[in-house]
């Protein structure tokens, strides 16, 4: 297991886009890795489709995104189709990498599995992890999600925000804390 502010392990792994070494794929920038019970079930292909369409905003705040789960390069290349059909996705290349795990070495490594939920084999199948690592490969935030309850993308875009800002500024955001826009103005809104 992976501490806050520690140096998030360094793994290579094969991904639907080939083989990727995870410190040389995240280069300079910054990085959210997130894992999945399952390809092709309801809540991971909503989830996935989900951060497709984020692509952008993650892409504002220079982060990557890279999912696993513990299903093979050719089950995630067939699973993308669906992915994509589901989320509207027309972009010929699906925007991030999805790294297969069939053994479980890195999902094990990183305390992902959930042995609550067991796939057809009777094996436990991963979590949804979300990791989110600086440009330092320093793990900055850890989140662990039951494989049965989907995630809130919008609040891990909050927290990046909130990451990127505290690193620039020495302060502390409160509960609630979002970034708005005004007048092509930065400005830091508390909750009310």
């Amino acid at each position: 297991m992976v501490l806050l502010g520690e140096i998030f392990p360094n793994f290579t792994a094969n991904s639907d886009i080939g083989q990727i070494k995870f410190h040389e794929w995240i280069g300079d920038s910054w990085a959210i890795l997130f894992s999945h019970p399952n390809d092709f079930t309801p809540v991971c292909t909503t989830e996935l489709a989900r951060v497709a369409k984020l692509i952008p905003e993650f892409e504002k705040r220079s982060v990557k995104v890279i999912a696993l789960s513990c299903n093979s390069v050719k089950s995630h290349i067939q699973w993308i189709k669906d992915i994509k059909a589901y989320g509207e996705i027309t972009e010929a290349n699906f925007p991030y990498p999805i790294i297969e795990d069939e053994s479980r070495t890195i999902v094990t490594a990183l305390g992902m599995l959930d042995p609550d939920e067991v796939d057809s084999t009777g094996l436990p199948v991963s979590a949804r992890s979300v990791f989110i690592i600086d440009p330092k490969k320093k793990m900055r935030l850890s989140i662990l999600y039951p494989a049965t309850t989907g995630r809130n993308f919008d609040e891990i875009l909050r927290v990046i925000d909130s990451l990127q800002l505290t690193d620039k500024h020495k302060v502390a955001t409160p509960v609630d804390w979002k970034v708005i826009e005004m007048k092509s103005r930065l400005c830091i809104e508390e909750a009310k």
